[in-house]
């Protein structure tokens, strides 16, 4: 599988586990809610900077998405 759709659908499954919304993640995130539907699309490859805010957003350390 691609590293980059693995990752999005982590990131994916672990905001709904927490209930969330797109946007209500992009919020907390302090990101652009566009740019974050696309990370989690598989269409935009976050930078590492943005990628903390994600993970910090959904309480989850980089081990937990990163496939490697």
């Amino acid at each position: 599988m691609d590293p980059n759709k693995e990752i999005s659908e982590k990131l994916k499954k672990a905001r709904l586990k927490l209930g969330l919304r797109q946007t209500d993640l992009a919020k907390k995130a302090n990101i652009n809610s566009n740019y974050y539907a696309k990370v989690e699309r598989g269409e935009a490859v976050p930078t590492v900077t943005i990628l903390k805010k994600i993970l910090v957003a959904l309480d989850l350390k980089s081990s937990d998405v990163l496939p490697f």
